[in-house]
């Protein structure tokens, strides 16, 4: 997931990048790309508008972030989301109910679970994307390090660099990433097709600029 903006994009989906509250920015052309390809910037042409108080509160949780992640692609019960999280399942259902009175997730139709008793599963809605949430760094840091710390060590993966890029540098690095994922989610329907997380963030660095005095 990406949102350069943020640091971090979407916290139930990969998205591209957010500028100002509700509008869209036109995408910078590069010679790897035809501007004309439909498949170029699907998700630059969705506009976000301020998330509501409710909204922004309901995303302010890493707790919450990661139920959303986890109900992406399955639908699961609050029994399920709770022994997934490692949660009392009082705790849980607080956490879903609050992400379904805001329509982060929604309730699909009952079923038979665990010994025959009547559960209800939820799926993610997606609508995350369509909102800018403010600044929820800090929970998005931790959902990703507590869903990494959890992966089996030999199928996690880590780089970290730093590169000079000029200003059309990094716009160039940033719709060339956005690019590349948007081109990935879209084949998350496949037989076969396993869920992976990705936590992208770009930043300039603390240090002084070449030449400062």
């Amino acid at each position: 997931m990406i949102d350069f903006s943020q640091s971090l994009a979407s916290v139930d989906g990969m998205n591209a990048e957010q500028s100002e509250p509700g509008a869209t920015a036109d995408p910078p052309e590069h010679p790897a790309r035809n501007p004309d390809d439909p498949t170029v910037r699907v998700a630059h042409a969705i506009e976000r508008r301020d998330a509501t108080d409710a909204e922004a509160k309901a995303l302010a949780s890493s707790v919450r972030i990661r139920i959303l992640r986890l109900c992406l692609d399955e639908e699961l019960s609050n029994r399920e989301i709770a022994e997934a999280l490692d949660l009392n399942p009082a705790t849980a259902l607080h956490h879903v109910r609050m992400l379904v009175d805001t329509g982060f997730l929604e309730a699909q139709e009952p079923r038979r679970g665990r010994r025959g008793a009547r559960e209800i599963p939820y799926r993610a809605t997606g609508r995350s994307w369509f909102i800018d949430a403010g600044d929820i760094t800090d929970p998005m840091i931790e959902a990703f390090a507590a869903e990494f710390a959890a992966a089996p060590y030999p199928e996690r993966s880590m780089s970290r660099m730093a590169a000079m890029l000029t200003p059309a540098e990094v716009v160039e690095f940033q719709q060339r990433l956005e690019d590349l994922l948007e081109d990935f989610r879209s084949r998350r329907s496949q037989d076969g097709a396993r869920q992976w997380a990705l936590f992208v963030a770009m930043h300039p660095s603390a240090a002084p600029d070449e030449g400062a005095s």
